[in-house]
């Protein structure tokens, strides 16, 4: 007998869907020339099927940023859980970052540019999705500091401040070693590593 699905599984599946389409569509057109009619289209589904879920693009955006990061917070979780952080582990974590960051593509770390581009060149948009952005930031506030706790370490700067730098220079490593074909995961991991005061 076939499972049936509830209207939460539905509603649920069809979300995903629709940010799987919208990561594809911001992908290939950019954020400014993406539209919803796009996404929906690509998903197979209306535009009012994206108003059910997102009130606009910028927070369907931001949807599909977050799980980017629900993965960054989900691949570093075992290694932030090592009792002992030396030169072996940051090769592992500089490595997985890398890895990371070559699945999600140097366009998708363009894309975040451009986003934060548009929230700068339009206020009404930036104060929309302020309370969606800073839900982010604190998510990965509270990753960090239990991971800290884990390992008895502690932080020479706030966890909230750790967490904006994190999201304001991931993309920026990504594109400059894109650009330069120099690797930078590495050296910007030791210097993140140098707020981190381990036991």
């Amino acid at each position: 007998m076939a499972e049936r699905w509830t209207r939460e599984r539905r509603l649920e599946h069809t979300r995903g869907l629709l940010l799987e389409a919208a990561q594809e569509v911001f992908a290939e057109k950019g954020f400014t020339a993406a539209t919803l009619d796009d996404i929906a289209y690509a998903a197979g589904y209306t535009k009012g099927a994206i108003y059910k879920h997102f009130s606009t693009k910028e927070e369907l955006f931001l949807a599909v940023n977050e799980w980017y990061w629900q993965r960054y917070f989900d691949t570093f979780t075992e290694v932030v859980s090592a009792a002992q952080v030396g030169a072996h582990e940051l090769d592992r974590i500089a490595e997985l970052w890398q890895r990371l960051s070559d699945d999600r593509g140097a366009e998708h770390a363009a894309l975040g540019m451009e986003f934060t581009l548009y929230l700068l060149r339009n206020p009404e948009a930036r104060e929309r999705v302020a309370a969606r952005r800073e839900q982010v930031v604190e998510a990965l506030a509270r990753f960090i500091t239990e991971g800290m706790a884990q390992v008895g370490a502690t932080l020479a700067i706030p966890p909230l401040t750790f967490a904006r730098i994190l999201v304001h220079t991931t993309d920026s490593v990504v594109l400059g070693t894109k650009l330069d074909d120099i690797d930078l995961h590495r050296p910007v991991l030791e210097m993140y590593m140098s707020v981190i005061k381990l036991p």
